[in-house]
């Protein structure tokens, strides 16, 4: 007769299996003519081609290399692509039934470019598709003038509204440390597409890359070591920078800072991209992952939330955050953005673990995207949440969430050895 160990055992390694199977279908049913849609879920402006979603869907499909949703992949870049704005801004996201385009709500979403330009490069070092990347570059060059263009005062970092990316109703904006990351992987993908079409490496972008994870590195990792300085963004904002500090020195990279200072919370976002991007060293990513056992994930299911601590209405900034939404407001306490677990961001979090060969723990944190996404909604298991309440562990937002599966699958190939962004090693 089995002992407990091997009965927890089984059980686990069955709902790898069906989570992973799950996660497959649902990604299937997200797939049209047109490309991904966030979600097959009736709910009209989730139902669409979305630059950032599709963007995720799209490096889970090149993960899984499952030739259905590499071609939907293909598919959602180029819907993207041919409704792309006049000063090259790729559409937030596109109904492909009645072909309506959002550019963004309140202000545009810088990401959606980054994505789509993370994408495509992926796409191609994936696929050695040469068709495609003809057919892409016109767009990708606008976008990467626009990109440029959003620096505003060619310092090296993206400028970022509020509601600018995807924390839409949250309290961040300037120059958000998760953009950055974004923008760097997306200049390796320019410059792993420019030696694919030249023959040769661009060489100013390659300095501009270098300059970016210097920046990068500089600004918003504060440890008390001063050597960084001379890397500083601006004299004032750096000292800004050191002041607020204390709030997570040596602990998790700053998510973001502005012309008002230095922003404090934990973005689990920002803080895994550093790590999968290269840009974190070894003891950043120790300190990172020991504040994410410590502090921020339950025992029971530990799924990351989007920002930490929690802003309660005692809070300074609770004011501000409850007027910060474009139709009704999401960001209770434990909810959404605010406090809320989402599956998708620990699927990255347990490729990232992966990738560096912690397989305990990347397992770990992939049966809690499992298990969350199996919660009910209306009844139904395997809902596949947008995120998990962060206090009482239930499913909300949207259901059949198509990211929510893909960080599954992406989490699920990382241990079987597959690298989610390889495109930066092309341009190496």
């Amino acid at each position: 007769m089995p002992d407990a160990s091997e009965m927890t055992d089984r059980a686990e390694d069955r709902l790898m299996h069906e989570g992973h199977r799950q996660a497959l279908a649902l990604l299937r049913d997200c797939v049209t003519p047109a490309g991904f849609l966030a979600t097959p879920t009736e709910r009209s402006n989730y139902r669409r081609v979305w630059a950032r979603d599709g963007g995720i869907l799209s490096l889970a499909a090149l993960c899984a290399q499952d030739e259905e949703l590499i071609a939907a992949a293909r598919s959602t870049l180029e819907t993207l692509a041919r409704y792309q704005g006049p000063h090259g801004e790729i559409p937030s996201n596109v109904d492909p039934v009645t072909g309506r385009v959002s550019y963004g709500g309140t202000t545009g979403r810088v990401d959606a470019d980054l994505w789509f330009v993370i994408a495509c490069g992926e796409y191609w070092h994936e696929t050695r598709d040469g068709g495609f990347l003809d057919a892409m570059l016109p767009a990708l060059e606008k976008v990467r003038f626009l990109l440029g263009a959003w620096e505003f005062n060619n310092r090296g970092l993206l400028y970022v509204p509020p509601t600018g990316d995807w924390a839409d109703e949250y309290l961040q904006s300037g120059y958000v440390l998760y953009d950055q990351l974004l923008y760097l992987h997306a200049q390796r993908c320019f410059a792993a597409l420019h030696a694919e079409v030249h023959g040769s490496r661009d060489h100013v972008l390659q300095e501009r890359i270098s300059r970016l994870y210097h920046l990068i590195r500089a600004n918003y990792w504060f440890d008390g070591d001063s050597d960084q300085a001379g890397d500083a963004y601006h004299e004032v904002l750096y000292r800004k920078g050191l002041e607020a500090a204390p709030h997570c020195a040596d602990r998790h990279w700053m998510p973001s800072f502005s012309p008002s200072g230095y922003s404090y919370r934990f973005d689990a976002f920002a803080n895994v991209l550093a790590s999968l991007l290269d840009v974190a060293d070894e003891h950043q990513r120790s300190r990172v992952d020991r504040h994410i056992g410590e502090e921020l994930v339950h025992e029971d299911l530990p799924l990351l939330p989007a920002f930490h601590p929690v802003i309660e209405p005692v809070h300074e900034d609770w004011q501000a955050l409850q007027v910060m939404f474009s139709y009704a407001f999401k960001n209770k306490p434990y909810e959404f953005h605010n406090g809320g677990l989402w599956p998708m961001l620990t699927g990255f979090h347990a490729a990232d673990l992966a990738r560096r060969g912690h397989a305990d723990a990347a397992r770990r944190y992939l049966l809690a995207v499992h298990t969350g996404n199996r919660l009910e909604m209306d009844g139904e298991p395997w809902s596949f949440p947008e995120f998990v309440h962060g206090r009482d562990l239930t499913a909300g937002g949207t259901r059949r969430q198509g990211w929510s599966a893909a960080a599954a699958v992406i989490a699920h190939e990382a241990l079987r050895g597959r690298t989610i962004f390889a495109a930066h090693d092309a341009a190496a």
